[in-house]
């Protein structure tokens, strides 16, 4: 072995670090849910239940989630995670908009994938208020967080509007051109999406 070089040992399920073994068991409760989800519907979803199909007891999924809306936002988060464009600095707006368009051409097989579980939990989000207050808090966080963001990549001054009126528009915009190209993918093609964006850049200054 040459001066410097260091053995890398493989790390044993023993000295595996606590928070890898949490982390594990959450992915593995959040997709036995996901395969209740498709395979029964959300009125099949209960805590017990997704503890049998991963095997688990209940305290398992009691430690990790505190109960089913704790659950189904940790769903939601693995299904409808952020679409975020490729980035760099000195971009333009009209750049951004175009790599956002990309971006969202690139996840559509994933959100196509999702679609059904996702308009379900629309559906859950509609008639629980628990989960609507969630849904609500966790979505304006994320809106926070990239409207935060973007100044350090455009100029407040070049963007076509307010950035925290722009973010939740981006978001609307988005959701809308997945939804209608999953559901009518010939009426939404590539141009279509890439003209959306095209035009909520064309108001921008350069």
């Amino acid at each position: 072995m040459e001066s410097g070089e260091v053995l890398e040992r493989p790390i044993s399920a023993r000295r595996r670090p606590k928070g890898d073994k949490r982390a594990r068991t959450r992915a593995a409760l959040v997709d036995a849910a996901r395969q209740i989800i498709r395979e029964q519907g959300y009125d099949a979803l209960t805590l017990a239940a997704v503890a049998e199909r991963a095997g688990m007891t209940t305290g398992a999924i009691y430690g990790n989630f505190k109960n089913r809306t704790d659950l189904l936002m940790a769903i939601a988060q693995v299904s409808g995670a952020p679409i975020m464009a490729r980035t760099w600095p000195g971009m333009s707006f009209r750049e951004l908009m175009h790599e956002t368009a990309t971006a969202v051409i690139e996840a559509l097989p994933q959100r196509r994938a999702a679609m059904v579980g996702t308009l379900g939990f629309h559906i859950q989000t509609l008639t629980h208020q628990d989960l609507r207050e969630r849904s609500l808090a966790e979505t304006k966080e994320i809106y926070q967080r990239i409207a935060a963001i973007t100044p350090q990549l455009i100029p407040a001054d070049q963007l076509p509007m307010p950035v925290e009126v722009l973010v939740p528009v981006m978001h609307a915009l988005m959701d809308g051109l997945i939804l209608h190209r999953i559901l009518t993918p010939e009426l939404v093609p590539d141009e279509v999406i890439y003209a959306a964006f095209e035009a909520l850049a064309a108001g921008a200054i350069d």
